[in-house]
């Protein structure tokens, strides 16, 4: 089994070289062969140079993807993932934050039968006002509308089976949904505590505003894991929503004008209720086309509705 460490690098100059002895030394206990993929994600100090130098003296280990520009760290992990060869994969921070250390730990934990080992960085060494609280409350939310109940999604130390990471490409600030499309295939996933230390050098690369990216993410990871290939329930339950809206006003001014002889038509309700019943059949219509583009989607790709965890038959003797 080869596990392959994946590190998206901006901006880390100072850190680097600490930071692949600190990963030479807990690889060690590590009884699997191992690669390490540093993705440089078109940083302006000196970091390509010293990843260049570093993979000069462990070329054995090391390979490093340099982007023409800087993409985000989405963009740096899934080439990570893209040109790494494991059936492991193992995502941390270049900022020397998360702890290779833990790696062994997350390892012996995916030997018990799980397919994603998140890191909850339980004490976390970061400004409560402007890190901790946002990323709580991004956590809390995500947990709630995803049903993926983690305590710290913002944590990029992670590990994961290649065969849970297929079947979806990475956008935005996605990389921190991985385990929720992971969860969508079916992966066993399990939360560990980790260790968190101060940055030591250089600076944050995010603040606040890095929240609102992120829920603003969410609503699209909700739609494509709830509603990608039936967006007629989203669609269509919203268009029968109004129409169910509109028919009752309708009935309430009809009633109204029995009881009360006021016009219909003169009515705001009247126009309101139309409004609303147009609204509906649209959405319904747009659940129409978006159930033909799914279908296409599927269709001109092959792109399967299913994932197969393993077949177990005759042929392999009854084993996994």
């Amino acid at each position: 089994m080869l596990i392959s460490l994946v590190i998206p690098v901006y901006n880390e100059e100072e850190t680097l070289p600490l930071l692949y002895k600190t990963i030479r030394d807990a690889m060690t206990s590590i009884k699997h062969p191992w690669e390490l993929v540093f993705v440089d994600d078109g940083s302006r100090d000196g970091s390509l140079a010293v990843l260049e130098d570093i993979a000069r003296q462990d070329s054995n280990h090391v390979q490093v993807v340099v982007f023409r520009r800087n993409f985000g760290q989405t963009a740096a992990i899934a080439a990570g993932i893209d040109h790494s060869t494991g059936d492991v994969i193992v995502t941390l921070d270049a900022d020397m934050q998360n702890d290779p250390a833990d790696i062994p730990m997350m390892l012996e934990k995916l030997d018990e039968g799980y397919d994603v080992v998140s890191g909850w960085r339980l004490h976390r060494k970061d400004t409560f006002i402007t890190r901790t609280l946002p990323s709580r409350i991004a956590n809390g939310l995500i947990s709630w509308v995803t049903g993926v109940h983690l305590h710290d999604y913002g944590c990029t130390l992670k590990v994961y089976r290649r065969d849970v990471l297929t079947g979806f490409r990475l956008y935005g600030e996605m990389h921190r949904f991985i385990p929720v499309y992971a969860s969508s295939v079916g992966a066993k996933i399990v939360e560990v505590p980790v260790t968190h230390h101060e940055r030591k050098f250089g600076k944050a690369k995010y603040g606040l505003e890095r929240t609102v990216k992120v829920i603003l993410d969410l609503f699209t990871v909700k739609f494509l894991l709830s509603y990608a290939s039936k967006p007629i329930y989203l669609f269509g339950g919203a268009g029968i929503g109004l129409m169910g809206i509109s028919a009752v006003m309708l009935l309430y001014i009809i009633i109204r004008r029995i009881l009360t002889s006021v016009s219909v038509l003169s009515s705001p309700f009247f126009q309101t209720s139309m409004m609303f019943f147009i609204l509906g059949f649209q959405s319904i219509l747009m659940g129409l086309i978006a159930e033909l583009l799914v279908r296409t989607y599927h269709e001109a790709q092959r792109k399967p509705t299913y994932t197969v965890r393993d077949v177990i038959s005759k042929d392999r003797k009854g084993k996994r």
